[in-house]
């Protein structure tokens, strides 16, 4: 039985060093080795498709959530424990959030730039207290930590919002912050 499932927002695309596939794949595995269900994009190319493969080769549960309109551009990953279909992709968004109990981000695009930012935005006017954390491969979300420092220190928010987000330089911190985070 699953014990949480954990929704991962992350690339359609491989991205240039290694070690983002790598760490996908690692984080896939520790997925299944936890019992923890993914819930995903349900795409099966690039971080998307790594991660789900290595879920289900270690034997985890998956939940893949897709746009028919991304069908043939994501390669509807369609062997999955569960498949979904939305409209759009802000119901995508809303299907993934709604099944998950965690929200892990591995490097990407825009795409999960603007996923993080939705959840982010919900936890911020208190729509919810699901964790959010930030797989930072190689420094991959630094950029990203530092705007969202510039943003509480120019006004723009407050301090609160970086409490909201926790960093994991690596899987085993990743994994290791879940397990506290849920308990």
């Amino acid at each position: 039985m699953t014990a949480h499932s954990i929704c991962v927002f992350c690339g359609s695309r491989p991205g240039k060093n290694p070690a983002y596939i790598a760490d996908a794949t690692a984080f896939g595995t520790a997925l299944a080795d936890k019992s923890w269900r993914l819930v995903y994009g349900a795409g099966d190319v690039g971080l998307m498709g790594a991660v789900a493969r290595a879920a289900q080769d270690a034997g985890g549960e998956t939940f893949g959530v897709m746009p028919d309109n991304l069908f043939e551009r994501e390669i509807g990953k369609t062997d999955l424990t569960h498949y979904v279909i939305t409209e759009t992709m802000h119901e995508r968004k809303k299907v993934m959030f709604m099944n998950c109990n965690a929200v892990v981000v591995l490097p990407g695009g825009a795409g999960s730039l603007d996923e993080f930012f939705e959840v982010l935005t919900w936890r911020q006017i208190g729509l919810h207290e699901k964790p959010i954390f930030l797989l930072n491969t190689e420094g991959y979300w630094d950029k990203l930590m530092s705007l969202i420092q510039h943003v509480i220190e120019d006004g723009f928010a407050d301090g609160s919002l970086h409490e909201f987000v926790q960093v994991a330089d690596t899987v085993d911190g990743l994994v290791t912050g879940l397990e506290g985070a849920l308990g």
